[in-house]
């Protein structure tokens, strides 16, 4: 398109907050993937499967143990994870949000081009925050990745956050509304991390899985700018995945399609999570290793919301 490079450009200021080029970014989730696709490896050799990377990814995306034979069953396993978390909290935070939240199926109507899981925000008076689970092609909803989709979308990911957010007092009205996707999406990928601190996963599969769903952020660095910088194509981003993540088919073809559409919005998951542990680090080296993981985490939480719309400075 015209000026399209300096319109991508744009776009990764928007959604990153950050001043890096595309090249830059490509780079860095070049790395991110490498350093994931090694911890991945890890766990393999662990379970002493048999096989190679891409046999190892074919036998979750297709062994009946790994996936829900009911909606019923993926929503309560869903709800069971969710009050896991809820449970730990006070643990990592000083302040929780008065709002409650509940556990839903997609809609029908949307489910097949949905997304595997989202969270919707409160309506005052109504009802409070939804996390919402895809219950559409349950072959393509695998169980080890449940444990990341909910504390990413439920607690204490998206529901703590932007609930919290709206309980703040004594600040101007859009601090209470606006979203920034670097930190909002990476405060959501930062918790399938804290997850581990947590002690919800339970099993080294669902502990493949996060590094799945870290891979599938990481990889968004490489496809997007790919795909809007560097030419490639939809195959090459489809294979990408495939090769490097246990995604189903379904969701990687979705999530391609997705890029494509919606150019450099992929691209603040995982460099807002990112710049979420380098404060992290910041913090544990100024209060201590290990106070940020107690309840000093809140003090993190408001220090990190402060700064998000800023941090680049």
């Amino acid at each position: 398109m015209p000026d399209g490079d300096a319109y991508y450009a744009m776009l990764i200021r928007q959604y990153t907050t950050l001043d890096l080029s595309a090249q830059e970014i490509h780079r860095i989730g070049l790395s991110e993937v490498a350093r994931i696709k090694s911890e991945m490896e890890a766990i393999i050799d662990g379970l002493g499967f048999e096989g190679s990377f891409a046999d190892f990814l074919e036998f979750l995306r297709t062994d009946p143990q790994f996936y829900a034979k009911t909606p019923q069953e993926l929503l309560n396993r869903a709800a069971w994870i969710a009050k896991q978390a809820d449970e730990k909290l006070p643990a990592f935070f000083k302040t929780l949000p008065r709002m409650p939240y509940g556990v839903r199926a997609v809609p029908d109507a949307i489910a097949p081009n949905y997304t595997t899981g989202r969270y919707w925000g409160p309506v005052d008076g109504v009802r409070g925050g939804l996390y919402m689970v895809n219950t559409h092609a349950l072959d393509k909803r695998p169980l080890y990745s449940l444990p990341s989709l909910t504390l990413h979308e439920a607690v204490p990911g998206h529901h703590l956050q932007i609930a919290l957010a709206r309980e703040i007092k004594d600040v101007p009205e859009f601090r209470r509304a606006m979203y920034v996707v670097a930190f909002g999406e990476g405060w959501g990928l930062y918790t399938e991390k804290l997850g581990v601190d947590m002690g919800i996963y339970e099993t080294p599969y669902e502990q493949f899985g996060r590094l799945t769903y870290e891979m599938w952020r990481a990889g968004r660095l490489v496809v997007d700018t790919g795909i809007h910088a560097m030419g490639w194509s939809r195959e090459e981003a489809v294979a990408f995945f495939t090769e490097n993540s246990a995604l189903s088919l379904h969701n990687i073809n979705t999530e391609v399609d997705r890029y494509i559409s919606w150019p450099g919005q992929a691209l603040g998951y995982k460099m807002g999570e990112l710049k979420l542990l380098e404060l992290r680090a910041r913090a544990e080296k100024a209060w201590g290793t290990g106070s940020i993981s107690a309840l000093s985490m809140m003090r993190f939480w408001k220090t990190a919301l402060c700064l998000c719309p800023f941090w680049s400075r």
